[in-house]
């Protein structure tokens, strides 16, 4: 097995932390992180579910603690361009049905790069038509193609397909991992995924 499942939505600062460091971690190791798009808010209206944001919004405490431990972690893997998007929460359907119409396009990797940085590094509202749309035309995407495809039957399809399927294997948020049949949940896991791989490869 070279193989991680890095099951993901850009609405998630947390995923894209994530996807920040998934780097070091190839570099490191043998393995390879397979993006599965997913849509956050399917898969909180099946599982019941809610955003940290919400869901600890009347605890202060709680709220001061996830910032802290957000520090730390740019701290320990030097992430200095990290900003809170002031939009948040952003309605992700459109940019997560382009996620699975960049790959049939084969355009996926720059695409997340591209919309992950326009959310978490230089913050846009990028639910709206127009913004996603600029966006994806100044960093040298198709954008009526990649928004066209996006529209599509199939992708709509493949994109509930992937939610349903991570759900169905346990996954209550993003960003999820897979090693094997293991699942991991939260950035912060991703020490322990590096370690159930070396273990599946031992």
């Amino acid at each position: 097995m070279d193989e991680i499942e890095f099951h993901f939505d850009v609405g998630s600062p947390n995923a894209y932390l994530a996807h920040r460091v998934i780097p070091m971690i190839q570099q490191r190791t043998a393995a390879r992180f397979r993006y599965v798009p997913i849509l956050l808010g399917g898969v909180f209206k099946a599982t019941g579910n809610r955003s940290p944001a919400e869901a600890f919004a009347n605890v202060p405490s709680k709220r001061a603690f996830m910032d802290l431990e957000t520090r730390r972690f740019l701290a320990r893997h030097g992430i200095t361009d990290f900003r809170r998007n002031p939009h948040f929460p952003v309605n992700t359907l459109t940019l997560m049905r382009g996620a699975v119409a960049a790959r049939h396009e084969g355009c996926f990797e720059h695409y997340v790069e591209v919309i992950f940085h326009n959310m978490w590094c230089e913050p846009k509202k990028m639910d709206e038509p127009e913004v996603i749309r600029a966006v994806l035309a100044g960093n040298g995407l198709d954008a009526g193609r990649l928004l066209a495809r996006a529209q599509s039957p199939e992708v709509k399809q493949e994109l509930l397909r992937n939610t349903e399927a991570s759900v169905a294997r346990g996954t209550f948020g993003a960003p999820t991992f897979f090693v094997g049949n293991e699942m991991f949940f939260g950035k912060d896991q991703l020490r322990d995924v590096e370690d159930a791989f070396a273990r599946h490869q031992a």
